[in-house]
């Protein structure tokens, strides 16, 4: 993982450098929390990343806060050669020069430097009040504001429910919860700057739309449980060819037979099935995505490009911006290509979701139309 995340460093030399991690520690947290701290020692003293001189990382891992803990966690390198970088204390309400390297985890709630917030419990669509939320950091580089936020919305829980309307009711669920992010973060407290959202959004296909494009040849078969009548599985069977099975159905089971449609060009073909975004177009803007879904890989590691069965694979893992951010991204005069949106690890298991990661140079002085209103890096 650690080596896939450095060859894409070597490769684009970024000057100031954010990782967002969702589900800190796995989902086994409580047994896995103590394999972070090397985690982190060997991403912070690692040869690839010696130019970095300064650093901040954020770790939730107070899991026994069921009110507060979402496993986030959120790096930010600064390559030696950025000069005066200012990060924002939310309390003081005030920019801070950062110098040195540090570390905090068990004292997220305490830090000015940062806004964490896990959804309020009625947004959770089932009882468990499960790891869902964000941080939210400021910087100000050479007189640009912006901030940077680490989200994890809702999951899927049942692919037999996803699949029952369009779109589904859990897309009505992170959908209410994107919109409280991003009303949170550009809210009459703070002056308002331009800003990156990114992490695990789960934004799925509309799994009505898939299947019935997928099985638009095919008849369905419904198998209910004997005593409580349920649907506990469809089969979707092609009308000819010795009825073969073409896609098989479950609450945590998505078995199509042809995996190749997910991954050829891309999974370009099913991008029209990938609608969750439009409800924020005003509000958000995408780079073109140019990489197969992110989700679900198997976390066998000699299966990297395989997905597991389990889901139908989406593009879960974004990187979205305000329309003001969009225009702090340098657009090159010549074909160069500047700007790239790419996933990491294709042919390697990074675990179930490959991570995203977006490559760019900010236009110098793109940010002092702001900077001059609310006089960003003015250190009080």
């Amino acid at each position: 993982w650690l080596f896939s995340l450095f060859q894409v460093v070597h490769a684009h030399k970024p000057h100031f450098m954010a990782l967002h991690c969702q589900e800190f520690g796995g989902k086994n947290y409580e047994a896995s929390m103590s394999h972070v701290d090397k985690f982190v020692k060997e991403l912070l003293s690692s040869d690839a990343m010696k130019d970095y001189n300064r650093a901040r990382v954020y770790l939730d891992e107070n899991y026994k806060s069921q009110e507060h803990f979402t496993a986030l966690g959120s790096f930010y390198f600064l390559h030696e050669s950025l000069k005066n970088i200012y990060q924002f204390d939310f309390k003081a309400k005030k920019y801070k020069k950062v110098t040195g390297k540090e570390i905090y985890s068990d004292t997220l709630e305490s830090t000015p430097m940062l806004e964490k917030e896990k959804f309020p419990q009625d947004y959770f669509p089932e009882c468990k009040w499960s790891r869902k939320g964000f941080i939210r950091t400021r910087w100000c580089i050479t007189d640009c504001a912006f901030d940077l936020v680490n989200i994890h919305l809702f999951h899927d829980a049942s692919n037999l429910i996803a699949w029952e309307t369009s779109p589904s009711v859990y897309s009505g669920i992170r959908h209410k919860a994107l919109g409280y992010v991003l009303d949170r973060i550009i809210d009459q407290r703070f002056e308002k700057v331009s800003y990156f959202v990114f992490g695990d959004f789960n934004f799925r296909l509309d799994a009505k739309a898939v299947v019935e494009t997928l099985c638009a040849k095919a008849t369905m078969q419904t198998i209910r449980a004997a005593d409580t009548n349920e649907v506990v599985k469809l089969i979707f069977r092609e009308s000819d060819n010795d009825r073969k099975v073409m896609l098989q159905l479950e609450k945590k089971l998505f078995d199509y037979f042809n995996q190749d449609v997910f991954r050829d060009n891309n999974g370009t073909a099913l991008l029209e099935f990938d609608r969750e975004l439009s409800v924020f177009k005003d509000r958000l803007y995408e780079l073109d995505i140019s990489f197969p879904p992110s989700y679900p890989y198997s976390e066998d590691s000699s299966q990297g490009k395989q997905y597991m069965n389990t889901r139908c694979p989406a593009w879960c893992d974004r990187i979205l911006m305000s329309h003001s951010a969009k225009e702090l991204i340098l657009k090159s005069e010549n074909d160069e290509k500047i700007v790239i949106y790419d996933h990491i690890g294709p042919n390697v298991c990074m675990g179930d979701h490959k991570p995203v990661f977006l490559s760019f140079r900010i236009a110098a002085g793109a940010g002092k139309p702001i900077a001059n209103v609310h006089k960003c890096c003015v250190v009080q």
